[in-house]
């Protein structure tokens, strides 16, 4: 039956309605030179795919680094990333949020420590709130990152941190400023990432060094995607509770998300400072604090 023009106007509408809300809602992957610019050796950093992706490379030359032209304050950062194969050990990939101050740094850490073949790859996650750090956690990642690109997410608001790998969080800091405890919550913070040498520290605490030989290294990353109050920008986005990050669903873990986040903890964390009673034989607050 042939519809009335008013009627496929309405229907026309509402579609692009529809489509409107969607692309809002849920965002939009973006090209790495919308979003980002490249801040340490440009060289060693390829586009591909017209600028839907890019190969970060590590050689004895050279890393190199991105940064995003923004800083935000509050909301949700995801890169795919698809780390190094083989013989990685002595290599970092980091994908983290930062200040860029100095005496009051606040940042949000995801460091990915290369391996020896065969061994688990690590991530070790970091907390910086007003200026205080070393707040490390490591997880033994439960698949091949390298083998394939997996979704890593920083969810940030006024509740609470969380670090998400492929919607599983491993990591939740909460706000407890009624506690004592800093919460990183006045700084606009860029997102960042780097492809750099470290094998003082990055693999069994420096014993297993980088291998030349193996070089160069490649990480690749797609499906850039940040959703937060961009600044500068309009001065009540940070504050507003009609945020979709602010909003009751992302306040704290479902029921779902706390099952994954104890099964990452029991079977897959291998450090946690809270209980390292060499370095802090009385727990920090936010351990004591209790999920």
């Amino acid at each position: 039956m042939a519809l009335y023009p008013s009627l496929r106007s309405l229907i026309a509408s509402l579609c692009f309605c529809f489509l409107a809300f969607s692309l809002s809602a849920f965002g939009r992957p973006a090209t790495f030179l919308q979003d980002f610019q490249v801040t340490w050796s440009d060289s060693h950093i390829r586009q591909i795919d017209g600028g839907r992706a890019i190969q970060l490379i590590l050689d004895q030359n050279s890393g190199c680094g991105f940064a995003s032209k923004h800083k935000y304050l509050f909301g949700r950062v995801s890169m795919k990333i698809k780390l190094i194969p083989g013989d990685s050990a002595g290599t970092v990939t980091a994908f983290y949020m930062n200040s860029d101050t100095d005496a009051v740094r606040d940042e949000l850490d995801f460091e990915f420590l290369g391996n020896r073949t065969g061994q688990p790859y690590t991530v070790q996650t970091n907390i910086y709130a007003q200026g205080k750090g070393n707040r490390e956690q490591r997880v033994n990642l439960w698949f091949d990152p390298a083998a394939d690109f997996h979704t890593y997410t920083i969810l940030w608001n006024h509740h609470h941190i969380v670090f998400y790998v492929d919607d599983v969080p491993i990591r939740v800091y909460k706000n407890n400023e009624a506690r004592g405890v800093p919460y990183p919550k006045l700084q606009p913070m860029g997102v960042f990432s780097t492809l750099w040498e470290a094998d003082d520290w990055a693999t069994r605490g420096g014993l297993e060094k980088i291998n030349w030989s193996k070089a160069p290294f490649f990480s690749y990353y797609k499906d850039f995607d940040i959703e937060g109050c961009a600044v500068p920008g309009p001065a009540n986005c940070a504050s507003s509770a009609t945020n979709w990050w602010e909003g009751t669903a992302y306040q704290a873990l479902n029921a779902l998300e706390y099952r994954r986040y104890r099964w990452v903890r029991i079977n897959h964390m291998i450090y946690d400072y809270c209980t390292d009673k060499s370095r802090y034989p009385v727990a920090p607050p936010e351990c004591l604090a209790g999920f």
